[in-house]
């Protein structure tokens, strides 16, 4: 009997990585049913990064926290024994906006700390924090401020939350962070690798896209760079330059400034906490993917981990997308030897998400046919894509 393992990433827009693993694995059902599958849906540390953790057995958690603009919500996140997997974008990232309402200015990570706080009183002592879909551009100030840090302006008063308001910040008093960091481990997942300021830092590359205009954009900035400066003082650390400090808005950089984070690429950090060398022993073939396979997804995307993973276990491997714009000679410098899109079966992108189960189904049957009919040597046609 063949074994497939199905590792794919969501279909942003249209189906969880869950629903990807499960079309794809009926369709190879439909080539054959001596075709054995292990679902194993992925995440880069974005959205889906919980999704992610709770197929692979861990449990779920709920802490009753505050959206990016301070309306309660109830955010999940994954818990196994000691480690907490918390992903940013189901706090306080954009689908947490009341009516999708962009705040550049105002919208915090508060949210973010009071989930962190919860998982520490349930006994968290590692913290997996998926950094991905931010709404804010607050430095991480606005989750410290939830863990116990003070921030206040020259008057002595409290900042109010929000990347704006940090222009104002004095000063910093950390203490009630010390005992967190003594006791808990945070780790960050996450595929960003811009620094804090600069032209390619948190305000300037990310903040157009929570909203902010040009004068936004420069007021962000001379926050962000007050949040670095009062942080140095009080550290005696210069992380604002640290590649991917910039990421969600400039959280990374708080994590790692005052949390003692360890920065880990997203997908690498997410195959080892649910155990993905483990579920690919014996397997016969890889099937990955994403929405769109494109140059992004060569900067440490998910399908590009999972391959490289598939790779130190010498399994072939091949990807399904919505769309693919990497070419042969690209696939196969990132580990994979085709590529099987949807726009082939049906180039209307609305129809080809509408549909992309039925679409996704038929791929499935396609790759079972092509590559477990023969060995491992390859497809039995001779593009395969």
């Amino acid at each position: 009997m063949a074994v497939v393992v199905i590792a794919p990433d969501k279909f942003k827009g249209s189906l969880t990585a869950a629903q990807v693993a499960e079309a794809v694995a009926a369709g190879l059902a439909d080539a054959s049913p001596e075709i054995d599958t292990v679902l194993a849906p992925v995440a880069d540390g974005g959205d889906g990064t919980v999704a992610a953790a709770l197929a692979a057995g861990f449990d779920e958690a709920i802490a009753d926290a505050v959206g990016p603009t301070g309306e309660p919500v109830r955010a999940p996140y994954a818990r196994n024994g000691s480690t907490a997997i918390i992903e940013l974008a189901a706090v306080v990232g954009p689908g947490r906006l009341p009516g999708g309402r962009l705040d550049p200015l105002g919208a915090s990570t508060y949210g973010l700390g009071l989930v962190i706080a919860h998982a520490v009183a349930q006994g968290a002592e590692r913290i997996v924090l998926g950094l991905g879909g931010s709404a804010s551009t607050d430095g991480g100030a606005g989750m410290l401020q939830a863990l116990g840090a003070r921030l206040p302006d020259a008057g002595g008063r409290e900042l109010d939350r929000g990347g704006g308001a940090l222009v104002g910040l004095a000063s910093i008093d950390a203490t009630a962070l010390m005992s967190l960091t003594q006791r808990v481990r945070v780790l960050i997942a996450s595929d960003v690798d811009n620094p804090l300021l600069g032209p390619t830092g948190a305000a300037a590359v990310f903040g157009p896209q929570k909203g902010a205009s040009a004068a936004d954009v420069q007021t962000l900035e001379t926050g962000l760079a007050t949040w670095a400066r009062v942080v140095e003082a009080a550290t005696g650390r210069d992380l604002a330059r640290t590649p991917g400090a910039g990421a969600a808005g400039g959280t990374a950089y708080g994590a790692l400034a005052l949390l003692d984070a360890e920065l880990r690429p997203g997908i690498e950090l997410i195959l080892e906490l649910i155990g993905f060398d483990a579920k690919l022993a014996g397997a016969d073939l890889v099937i990955t993917g994403e929405g769109s396979l494109d140059e992004q997804s060569l900067s440490g995307k998910a399908p590009v981990g999972v391959a490289r993973a598939a790779a130190r276990a010498g399994i072939p491997v091949v990807a399904v997308a919505g769309r693919s714009r990497l070419d042969p000679r690209q696939l196969a410098a990132a580990g994979i030897s085709a590529a099987y899109p949807l726009s082939e079966l049906e180039p209307d992108v609305a129809r080809s998400m509408a549909e992309a189960p039925r679409l996704l189904r038929q791929v499935g049957a396609r790759i079972g046919t092509e590559w477990l009919a023969l060995p491992r040597a390859g497809p039995s046609s001779p593009d395969g894509c």
